[in-house]
């Protein structure tokens, strides 16, 4: 039974990170006509509502100390994180960003070390050095130079710092026992209560109009149903039966993902040095969860 348990957790992990490494396709539709913070909204907006609607029972007011843990995980998860990577993306390289957001589960595995005193093994550090080496080649495609702005890779390296810090709180919360829907739904709750005034003092208003177009609605279902409702029901499940640690190496994943994707629907090219970015990768991966 807890065989099937883990083998389910994996499969949820992958089946996450695949649908999260197919957002870029959506955000990069979108970018034409919205701005980072106002595909932000609208996407919580949207996934907040179908998880209404998947699950209307209300969620009362727990304890102020678990309100407050909900507060941070969306503060953590929903606002700052993708907050810091959109406007990142504003300052500096998508493949810069791509590179360094994805080095969060080193700092998921150094904060478990902290906590629980322990030493991140020999086998665990170079499995990290191998997927970094291919998320390196496959973001930099050996066809252009590397170009670094200072404060765009800060923000990115926060950010990846914030996800880390955001899968401890997931840990918490699905201690609590709660419906995980529920959970969910509170956490979106808080995350867009913490953007609404920044969106307020930047936009004001949502472009119902230009939202309601075919291709930005299909793109922001996607964005809001899928990589939003169902991906962190889907994640706060796969850290549930992995732990923070051993889920969060699949986000090594992503670029892979996110190359694959391009090259079928947005025909980019893929060259020798994303093949063996790729191998490099999946080896890494493999050689962190044997850890």
């Amino acid at each position: 039974m807890q065989q099937r348990n883990l083998l389910s957790g994996h499969l949820v992990a992958l089946l996450t990170v695949l649908l999260w490494g197919t957002t870029f396709i959506s955000t990069k539709i979108l970018l034409v006509d919205f701005a980072p913070i106002e595909i932000l909204l609208t996407r919580f907006v949207i996934g907040l509502i179908a998880l209404f609607v998947a699950y209307p029972k209300v969620f009362k007011f727990t304890s102020w100390h678990e309100e407050g843990a909900f507060a941070l995980a969306g503060l953590l998860g929903i606002c700052l994180y993708y907050l810091l990577e959109n406007f990142a993306l504003t300052l500096t390289l998508a493949s810069n960003i791509g590179v360094i957001v994805s080095i969060s589960p080193f700092f998921i595995a150094m904060i478990g070390a902290l906590t629980h005193r322990n030493t991140l093994s020999r086998q665990f550090l170079l499995g990290f050095v191998a997927a970094m080496a291919g998320i390196v080649l496959i973001s930099f495609n050996g066809t252009s130079g590397v170009q670094f702005n200072f404060w765009g890779d800060l923000m990115a390296i926060l950010a990846a710092l914030v996800w880390a810090l955001y899968s401890y709180v997931v840990i918490y919360l699905n201690h609590l026992h709660y419906n995980p829907i529920q959970v969910t739904r509170r956490t979106f709750t808080y995350g867009i209560l913490f953007i609404l005034p920044i969106f307020g003092l930047t936009h004001g208003t949502l472009k119902l109009g230009t939202i309601l177009q075919l291709t930005n609605l299909g793109n922001f279902l996607f964005l809001g149903l899928g990589a939003s409702a169902v991906c962190f029901l889907s994640w706060a499940y796969a850290v549930k039966t992995l732990g923070a640690v051993k889920t969060s190496v699949y986000i090594y994943l992503t670029p892979v993902i996110t190359v694959i994707f391009a090259a079928l629907i947005l025909h980019e090219p893929i060259t020798p040095w994303i093949i063996v970015g790729i191998c490099l990768t999946i080896s890494g991966l493999v050689l962190s969860q044997r850890s």
